[in-house]
């Protein structure tokens, strides 16, 4: 049978790894609406590891490291306009990109919730709330097209290579907690003999602890600190892991625990339960979705204290800067949290019984 010809719609999402997994729901949302629209989704290098195998979607790579030519291969991509651009993203990188593709409608962000010359490369905003979650943000780019009002799913392709892969590294009897420690920005980390002692607190209840992160050095140090200083049998991936191979590792987790990072979001998608640790971003808009009432937020406290009356602390979204702010987040409170998921989970000791 012969597909029908339905829309050709474009997406502009290049990046972060939590926004793409946002993204995604939206994306897939579409897909089971109107089967026979084409989705090419314009992304970024590293977020395409993660999510270029999602059936049914053309992936085009924009790779910023190479500068003016990336716009260039871009462009020599795509054959004809598009119906419809989703112009899903607010940087000055993507706004620039969305003006050179072309498109019939380009469909963009409220007044209120752009910038860096966003309103000027398209020619429809799409209505949102005042105060929406990033993901619910999105939401309302589907429901521009008629979408009808959805919640939001995920089905992101774990190859059995992946799956084996953390078969043979995570094959003990106990079921693990995942530590994430590492944020993008250093001083969103959480503190690392608060980590520490997390580590061995979930091991005490029967639980592994796997560590994982990306290779930046920076966050290969933070995690053999942890395990230093932990001084149990923690497992650390920390840099040894693909993106998809870390999806595995989140998708048969009991638990996630992290700062606001692409992992956290990861997690989500996979159902996994996660406690969010934020202090620098306001967990209404970036917290883990489905698994914001785990969030330890000490951010609406340093929000006040920084900014106190002023028009800055009433803006949505805003980040907040500080070496110390996750000082605020205390160790009792992750522990009771992570006690309070637990508790609802299989007893280790049953799990190979």
């Amino acid at each position: 049978m012969i597909k029908p010809r339905g829309r050709r719609i474009g997406l502009i999402r290049l990046s972060a790894i939590g926004d793409v997994c946002h993204a995604v729901a939206t994306v897939q949302a579409l897909q089971r609406h109107a089967p026979e629209d084409d989705i090419t989704w314009i992304i970024g290098r590293t977020e395409a590891a993660l999510v270029s195998d999602l059936p049914g979607i053309t992936f085009i790579v924009f790779d910023k490291k190479q500068g003016l030519t990336a716009f260039r291969n871009v462009l020599n991509e795509i054959a004809e306009p598009f119906d419809v651009l989703l112009h899903m993203q607010v940087s000055l990188r993507a706004n620039i990109l969305a003006a050179v593709v072309p498109a019939k409608a380009k469909l963009g962000f409220p007044k209120h919730l752009s910038k860096e010359l966003h309103g000027m490369v398209v020619n429809r905003r799409v209505p949102m709330p005042e105060t929406p979650h990033v993901l619910e943000g999105f939401q309302h780019f589907a429901y521009a097209l008629d979408v009808p009002t959805f919640a939001p799913t995920w089905s992101i392709p774990i190859s059995e290579a992946d799956q084996a892969w953390v078969r043979e590294r995570l094959t003990a009897q106990k079921p693990y907690v995942v530590i994430a420690p590492s944020a993008s920005n250093a001083e969103r980390n959480w503190l690392v003999d608060r980590y520490a002692a997390l580590a061995n607190h979930l091991q005490y209840r029967g639980y592994n602890v796997v560590l994982t992160a990306s290779p930046a050095p920076s966050e290969v140090a933070l995690a053999q600190q942890i395990t230093a200083l932990a001084g149990s049998n923690i497992i650390n991936l920390a840099g040894q892991t693909t993106l998809k191979q870390l999806l595995a590792v989140v998708a048969d987790a009991t638990l996630v625990v992290a700062p606001d990072s692409g992992t956290a979001h990861m997690a989500v998608t996979q159902n996994t339960p996660v406690i969010g640790l934020y202090a620098h971003s306001n967990p209404n808009r970036t917290g883990p979705y489905r698994f914001q009432f785990l969030t330890i937020d000490a951010y609406q406290k340093n929000l006040q204290h920084l900014f106190s009356n002023s028009a800055k602390s009433n803006k949505w979204g805003v980040r907040l800067k500080g070496a110390h702010l996750m000082e605020d987040i205390a160790l009792s409170e992750v522990i009771a949290k992570a006690d309070e998921v637990l508790s609802e989970a299989p007893n280790p000791s049953d799990h190979n019984s």
